[in-house]
């Protein structure tokens, strides 16, 4: 009985699986701005930290795996965390917008950001089970682009009201780039689950 591959220590704390680490640990601190922020009620420093922190990490997420590969440092705690640390700071930014005092996400946007949050449980759960059947879904150039769009709509609805006093409309931007990702998510989000069902089927 072979015995599962494990990655050697000093992969644990190379550069790319430090990223990603910073990229989970960022997830707290964007929480924290927000609460200091309700607790000062008028405050807009709390909001560009938040941004600050949410960009820095957005950055990581495509500097740990090109550092990965180029200097072949793949492992499997990477692949493991990496998809984690994207969610939990999509989902958790997503919660924040909705929840917070000046609800940046409200009425009909709660739609959009429900249709991302659900999109990611489904695909985590369909890599899951297809992960079980040694079956890999490929990330599509079309999901990479929904990313993209998805990060720089959350970097505006941060921005939220304090950027609304610099150029008025910023969080316009950020909801209409919102409906946008969610639209594109949709899409991707069937076209992952078409796969998916084919091997499920078969």
């Amino acid at each position: 009985m072979t015995k599962p591959l494990k990655d050697k220590p000093s992969l644990l704390y190379s550069l790319p699986n430090l990223l990603t680490y910073a990229r989970i640990i960022a997830v707290p601190l964007v929480v924290l701005c927000f609460f200091i922020e309700g607790k000062l009620q008028s405050s807009d420093t709390a909001r560009w930290w938040a941004l600050g922190i949410f960009v820095t990490a957005s950055v990581t997420d495509f500097f740990d795996g090109y550092l990965a590969r180029i200097w072949g440092q793949t492992s499997n705690i990477g692949r493991m965390l990496d998809p984690i640390a994207d969610k939990l700071l999509v989902s958790t930014c997503l919660l924040l917008l909705a929840a917070d005092t000046d609800a940046t996400i409200r009425g009909w946007s709660l739609w959009a950001a429900i249709i991302i949050l659900c999109r990611e449980i489904l695909v985590s759960g369909l890599r899951e089970y297809l992960a079980e059947l040694k079956v890999s879904v490929p990330v599509t150039q079309l999901a990479k682009w929904k990313t993209t769009v998805q990060m720089i709509a959350i970097g505006f609805l941060l921005a939220g009201s304090a950027g609304d006093k610099i150029w008025e409309y910023t969080t316009q931007t950020g909801i209409v780039l919102l409906w946008g990702a969610a639209i594109l998510t949709l899409y991707t989000g069937y076209d992952y689950f078409r796969a998916g069902l084919r091997h499920i089927i078969e």
